[in-house]
């Protein structure tokens, strides 16, 4: 028995995040060991499930992982778990392409989960048996068991819509709902949610979900749910054979600094690196490491405390310079560049690693998956190989000095910015388990600029 359950949508905004954490939280308060993941390639919300259940949330994406590899992760991660819940992505059939790749629904299928939809009850009455109606009749293949219902304004509402789903589909689950109550609503920043770290108060978020979810949800009816016969689809570790040992990579973490894939830190450490965090807002110093590793986050958010750390940028910069490895993903970008202007229009000096000037926007200036083709050699491809990752981001160059070099390519777009041999900078948050050689090249890197310092 592997008890599972997908938590889908019926369209983004309906309350899957905070009814996956609530049913997170309750879980866990009955003595459950969790393990959450989420559908696609959200950085933010795995965060919060991993807060909730004291264990690393992991993507499960298709379009980075193919369906053996989204099945390799989720064997080897919920192994040593009593129950695994999937948080979805938009609505439930919304993926990629005209197939839907990595859609919650197909992710559901691939691993053989039943599916909880969550739908929203504000302004409408028996329409929304309709609406489930459609959800459960659009793919037979699915294993829709269950409904709850956002957003009820009374009881008598929950009746009415309960007996209009059963009159339609007896043998789907109404397992609760939740009444109209905007302090359960998270708050949202430009990319979607707030960063995990700027959570304060999740604590009492936290507790203030489970006693609503076991009020008014029937735990015991979704935990019934998810119990599933299934085999172990675990063929092979996503692991990398390495003789590299001793290998130290320096990993950005802080409120300015928090996007990462938990997969790709795993990965590294299991081909031989050890991970050790630093922090580009409160440091004086970069720890003794042999490579870094600056993913995104909110760094817009903390430009005044950034640029004040001079002590940190200086010792940073000095150590890249003489040939530290030195990676970036999206607000890592903007922290290497020469100037970060806000949306006030402030400008404010970065590490100038790399000569080219960022500012904030108040559009999205790119959003998707991408695969990337080195063009070059460079800091983590060989010239011609593939990877694909993810861009989403406000904030764009205004200015960059035509010496620098791009490393690679993606739809006609030359992107991947390196000034230096050592530096790869780039708006794209890469999934290192689409290609498994960035971490060999990575760590291969790291390992000669630490024997370069006979270390």
């Amino acid at each position: 028995m592997n008890n599972k359950i997908v938590i889908a949508g019926s369209r983004s905004g309906v309350g899957k995040t905070t009814i996956s954490l609530g049913l997170m939280a309750a879980l866990k308060k009955r003595g459950f060991k969790v393990q959450p993941f989420k559908v696609g390639p959200d950085y933010i919300d795995p965060g919060f499930h991993t807060l909730i259940c004291g264990r690393d949330s992991y993507n499960l994406d298709s379009y980075f992982l193919g369906a053996a590899g989204v099945n390799k992760v989720f064997s080897e991660k919920s192994k040593q778990a009593d129950i695994s819940m999937i948080e979805g992505v938009m609505g439930l059939f919304d993926g990629k392409g005209k197939n839907s790749t990595s859609s919650t629904a197909e992710i559901a299928k691939i691993i053989n989960a039943p599916v909880i939809l969550i739908i929203d009850a504000r302004k409408v009455a028996q329409s929304a048996a309709a609406v489930v109606y459609g959800y459960k009749n659009y793919d037979q293949k699915l294993n829709l068991k269950g409904v709850i219902i956002n957003n009820i304004s009374s009881p008598h509402h929950f009746e009415l819509l309960k007996k209009a789903i059963k009159d339609k589909m007896s043998d789907l689950i109404v397992l609760g709902y939740l009444p109209k109550n905007q302090d359960l609503e998270l708050p949202e920043r430009h990319l979607g949610l707030v960063p995990v770290s700027e959570s304060s108060e999740l604590k009492a978020y936290s507790q203030k979900l489970v006693e609503l979810m076991e009020k008014y949800i029937d735990i015991e009816q979704v935990i019934e749910i998810s119990q599933v016969e299934s085999e172990n689809l675990l063929k092979n570790n996503l692991a990398i054979k390495s003789t590299i040992k001793n290998i130290k990579i320096g990993l950005a973490s802080d409120q300015a600094f928090n996007f990462y894939y938990q997969i790709n830190l795993d990965l590294l450490k299991a081909a031989g690196a050890k991970i050790v965090e630093f922090s580009p807002l409160t440091d004086s110093r970069l720890p003794e490491v042999d490579a870094v590793y600056l993913g995104g986050g909110f760094p817009e958010s903390f430009l005044q405390e950034l640029a004040a750390n001079r002590e940190f940028k200086s010792d940073f910069k000095e150590k890249v310079k003489q040939g530290l490895p030195a990676y970036a993903e999206c607000g890592g970008l903007m922290y290497f560049c020469r100037q970060v202007k806000d949306f006030e229009g402030k400008e404010f000096q970065m590490l100038d690693l790399l000569p080219a000037e960022i500012e904030m926007t108040s559009k999205l200036q790119e959003m998707g998956y991408r695969e990337v083709e080195a063009s070059a050699d460079n800091l983590l491809f060989k010239k011609g190989e593939k990877a694909r990752g993810h861009v989403f981001h406000y904030s764009r160059i205004s200015k960059i000095d035509q010496k620098v070099k791009r490393s690679y390519n993606y739809r006609k777009k030359e992107e991947g910015y390196s000034s230096l041999d050592n530096i790869l900078a780039s708006y794209i948050h890469l999934h290192f388990a689409s290609n498994l050689q960035i971490v060999k090249n990575y760590l291969e890197k790291a390992l000669i600029y630490k024997k370069s310092r006979g270390a």
